[in-house]
């Protein structure tokens, strides 16, 4: 098993004979990489030939999907890291993204060669293809598995296809002033949300089928991704300025009072573009990706960044993470798909200094049960002795914590 000395932790460039060697050894195989000082085991998965240019958890967080601008799409094994099937010829020009439509075997994928199509998860063949009359830039699959959202250049238009039959259902033409770069549906199904070079957030009610929020956002370049907690209520976005900006847009605050960024952002950002953002489940943590090759991940109660991953070769394309907040998925331009294992983050050094340097409110702590590293808030009256997982084993004797409102 090949092994790579780069650290995920080092401020380092990688050197040029590290970036040949990687691309005389890229094949189709994962192979796991640990850096014992970093202890951010990784896994690389190669089988594309080109940028990958999105990945998405599926089947609870068993598998993995890709899309590439080598025209296809591959799921994959998260255990083993190996490619289960690949969807190839269907489409003539690169792949921007690919949905799991829940409860079907089901894939859509979006392209720059004008077409939305279905895929059959077993048998690899193509179900359906929806023309649109520009290149698709974006897609998104409701939690119903009903609809599929698509985002084309061609008169900047959001669009609503029907996932079993691929029959247009809606068709928004001039949703904003440029290009929409990210659409993504919430996870109740009631908004869509848009985001576009032309700087803006946009969220279309699926019920009335009207833009119920637009903001004209703080970004000063194209904001290039969207993306929203569980409870739909908060969203953040990333730009190319480099930052990400937190929105809260509850239905009880954005259509009395306008949208509102947290007051503690500032700090959220990348050397380079930002070209992704995924919240966790629990929105604790959110994960980022950028031009600048890197990957972070940010703590969302100390609005502090806790670790940022280093690795890919070139530009990261997309992220995403696991429901149990241990792996975090990165896929990138130098065609790999990364799983970093950020399990064991607390017991990392740069993460106990950031700890103590920008969340002043937190101290890191042993569980008294299992040893294991976990932080806790300093001016807790009843100070947490247990990590979350044995705090979880007597759940009537302890309360979850529930998630942070920004």
């Amino acid at each position: 098993m090949a092994q790579n000395d780069l650290d995920p932790l080092a401020l380092e460039e990688p050197r040029a004979e590290e970036e040949e060697e990687a691309e005389d050894n890229r094949q189709c195989a994962s192979v796991w990489e640990h850096d014992p000082l970093a202890k951010i085991p990784i896994k690389v998965l190669r089988g594309h030939t080109g940028a990958i240019s999105s990945c998405q958890l599926a089947f609870s967080d068993q598998k993995l999907i890709t899309s590439s601008y080598d025209k296809t799409a591959i799921i994959w094994d998260v255990e083993s890291g190996r490619p289960l099937r690949v969807f190839e010829g269907g489409h003539s020009a690169p792949l921007t993204q690919c949905a799991l439509v829940p409860h079907t075997n089901r894939l859509i994928t979006a392209s720059w060669d004008k077409t939305l199509q279905a895929w059959d998860l077993e048998t690899g063949q193509t179900l359906w293809c929806a023309p649109h009359g520009g290149l698709l830039t974006s897609c998104s699959v409701s939690g119903d598995g009903q609809v599929v959202a698509s985002a084309s250049d061609m008169e900047n238009g959001l669009y609503l296809t029907c996932t079993h039959t691929g029959k247009q259902i809606a068709c928004v033409r001039g949703h904003h002033s440029s290009t929409i770069t990210r659409c993504c549906i919430d996870p109740q199904d009631r908004h869509i949300a848009t985001v576009s070079s032309d700087r803006s957030l946009k969220l279309w009610d699926t019920h009335t089928r009207h833009t119920t929020l637009s903001i004209a956002s703080s970004h000063t370049s194209v904001v290039s991704s969207v993306c929203f907690t569980q409870d739909g209520r908060h969203v953040c976005t990333g730009s190319w300025d480099k930052s990400l900006a937190l929105w809260d847009v509850s239905s009880g605050t954005f259509r009395s009072h306008g949208a509102h960024t947290h007051t503690h952002t500032h700090n959220m950002t990348h050397d380079g573009c930002v070209s992704s953002c995924a919240f966790s489940r629990d929105a604790c943590l959110l994960v980022s990706g950028a031009y600048d090759r890197t990957v972070a991940v940010w703590d969302m109660k100390a609005i502090c960044r806790l670790l940022l991953l280093k690795g890919h070769m070139d530009w990261v394309m997309d992220v995403a993470i696991t429901d149990d907040r241990k792996w975090v998925v990165s896929c990138s331009k130098d065609a790999t798909a990364r799983l970093w294992n950020i399990e064991q983050t607390e017991e990392i050094p740069a993460v106990i200094e950031t700890r103590r340097t920008q969340a002043e409110g937190y101290q890191i702590t042993k569980c008294e049960e299992c040893a294991r590293s976990f932080s806790v808030f300093r001016v807790e009256s009843d100070p947490t002795t247990k990590c979350v997982l044995c705090r979880l084993k007597a759940p009537t004797k302890y309360i979850a914590v529930p998630p942070p409102c920004f």
